[in-house]
């Protein structure tokens, strides 16, 4: 079999891991041992790990709580044969008490959870991603290592600091770019297309509960260099 030229299953990867929404996630029982799988919200940080938000009423947050070995399936979603779209299976940890920036990144891409995101039992998780198993169709399985799918940040702290407030200006002063780039660079149906996430390597847009990645030309890591990126992209989508 010749080899796929144009498929790379380390941006496939980070594709998967930036537009989920949801996954499924597998713990193992207190007692037993025996595995349980149950569907949780997903969202990213900075770097691309998951984050989760999580009761401790739950029976699977009592089960990493004992045990904080986990796996979480992240898939396409593909509205025929779910087998035809692409999946990445992560392996790793999970840890309570995320970062403090847990809680706006995870909000603001499932913003309706700020309901209950305060109450008592709440709480938001990291997972820690040791390895992966990707499965992007046929000829297309490959095992990856974390630092496959994950975003380099230790250089682009003063890009994580400005992240929210960018993302807020994206979505107040040039809306309409951000419509653009989802139709005209992404392919996707026109509306109300809003930024939810910036990281050196791109950035995420979302409507409702569908989310797209869109890659920078090349990385970024100052609020500067943003500037210029998200203007050449925007240059791109009205030429098209």
């Amino acid at each position: 079999m010749k080899p796929d030229q144009a498929f790379d299953p380390k941006l496939a990867a980070k594709k998967l891991l930036r537009e989920a929404r949801s996954g499924a996630l597998a713990t193992l029982m207190q007692e037993s041992g025996d595995p349980y799988c149950s569907l949780v919200n997903v969202a990213t940080a900075a770097d691309g790990a998951p984050l989760l938000l999580l009761s401790k009423l739950a029976l699977h947050t009592k089960n990493l709580l004992a045990d904080n070995r986990i796996s979480l399936m992240l898939d396409e979603r593909k509205e025929a044969d779910a087998l035809e779209g692409a999946r990445v299976m992560l392996m790793g940890s999970c840890s309570y008490k995320a970062d403090s920036s847990a809680a706006s990144s995870y909000l603001r891409r499932h913003p309706a959870a700020e309901m209950f995101a305060s109450f008592a039992d709440f709480g938001f998780y990291r997972m820690q991603i040791s390895k992966a198993h990707l499965v992007a169709g046929f000829g297309r399985i490959v095992d990856l290592a974390a630092p496959d799918i994950l975003t380099d940040v230790s250089d682009a702290q003063a890009l994580i600091d400005a992240e929210a407030d960018a993302i807020a200006h994206m979505n107040a002063d040039h809306a309409e770019a951000c419509r653009l780039y989802a139709t005209k660079l992404l392919g996707a149906a026109d509306g109300e297309w809003r930024c939810v996430g910036i990281d050196p390597e791109g950035l995420e847009l979302q409507q409702g509960r569908t989310a797209l990645r869109l890659f920078f030309p090349q990385r970024v890591i100052a609020p500067g260099a943003l500037r210029a990126s998200l203007k050449q992209l925007a240059e791109q989508a009205r030429a098209r």
